[in-house]
């Protein structure tokens, strides 16, 4: 690369594979941060009550399209929430509707809005079945909710009990660990066929657990799944940087309140969409791979869902900028990412 395009990068605009925007004023603060960087999001549907079928997801996606600033374009890829509930003959209706693009599976109880999960994914089965049959991808958190695993093992051993057994079952069920955090996921997905794919967020690339003690007890780095070890941060920077294109961008930008991330039991999650596309580029740039961006970011994963490129670009500029203490989010405020310190790339206008 020159010193002009180390200096500057454009890029194909694009999308976040793995979005949180609540709902209400909170769904109306933070759409724009990720409408300014990209152009479509896969939505999650953990509300309370969480998106459970194509009528409440058509709905949620009628209220984003309502909160989106005027001049602002974006589409919302919307998701189902699995449940052991679910019925079959709702993939069939998912999938005809052709705004519901994938059905996200949490384990009960193991994050945020997660009561209504799934226990046993065995029970789910036909609905797997389904999926299969009608092409709709499975987007999963992948770690397990049993307490006799160690929290930090929480991933891998789902990878063992569940996620294995789930791509021999059913080979033609396209798959998504989301928010793959550690070496044996990156190793469990680049041996696994074409179908089975991953999204790496902004955080994991930049940070190791030891971000959530420096100098106390870090609430604002308390994500799920957690942070881990600096090797494993290594592996995902090398995921996600090598080119292969079972890796691509989801931020899991998560809003909480400051006052729910700063409690005797604080919420899981990072916001990271107001400077999200810049975030990604630090972590590129320090493993001095900018040239692979773009393809990361923009080109994986609608090759993955099987959705054209975008046509638009978006530029980055070599700029530091700081990041505010705060960000408003209806009557509350939320602790961005890099709160009170600054970025070094800068989105231009």
């Amino acid at each position: 690369m020159s010193a002009a395009a180390r200096d500057r990068l454009t890029l194909v605009r694009p999308d976040d594979w793995h979005l949180h925007l609540r709902d209400g004023d909170v769904l109306a603060s933070v759409l724009p941060d990720t409408a300014r960087r990209f152009a479509r999001a896969i939505v999650m549907p953990n509300l309370d009550p969480p998106v459970t079928t194509t009528a409440a997801a058509c709905a949620y996606r009628e209220r984003i399209l309502a909160a989106l600033p005027a001049g602002m374009a974006f589409e919302p890829l919307m998701t189902l929430y699995l449940t052991e509930a679910t019925p079959p003959a709702e993939i069939a209706e998912a999938k005809a509707s052709g705004i519901v693009h994938a059905v996200k599976y949490y384990p009960a109880a193991v994050t945020t809005n997660a009561t209504h999960g799934v226990i046993d994914p065995a029970r789910c089965y036909s609905v797997f079945a389904a999926m299969e049959r009608h092409d709709l991808p499975l987007l999963m958190h992948g770690e397990v909710s049993d307490p006799a695993v160690d929290v930090f093992d929480r991933e891998s051993t789902f990878i063992e009990r569940h996620l294995t057994p789930l791509v021999r079952e059913f080979p033609g069920l396209r798959m998504v660990l989301e928010h793959i955090t550690t070496r044996t996921a990156v190793e469990f997905i680049s041996q696994t066929p074409s179908n089975v794919a991953a999204t790496i967020t902004a955080h994991h690339l930049l940070l190791n657990r030891s971000a959530m003690f420096a100098g106390g007890l870090r609430p604002h780095h308390y994500c799920l799944p957690l942070l881990k070890r600096e090797a494993d941060r290594t592996a995902l920077i090398t995921a996600a940087t090598n080119g292969n294109q079972k890796f691509f961008l989801g931020t899991d930008s998560a809003p909480h309140p400051r006052r729910a991330k700063e409690s005797a039991c604080g919420c899981a999650g990072i916001y990271t969409a107001h400077a999200a596309l810049e975030l990604y580029a630090e972590a590129f740039e320090r493993a001095g791979a900018l040239d692979r961006l773009e393809a990361f970011a923009s080109f994986h994963g609608p090759a993955f869902y099987g959705l054209p490129r975008n046509h638009d670009h978006v530029t980055l500029v070599k700029v530091s900028w700081p990041v505010p203490a705060e960000i408003g989010i209806g009557t509350e405020t939320l602790v961005p990412l890099r709160a009170g310190g600054a970025v070094a790339w800068k989105l231009s206008p």
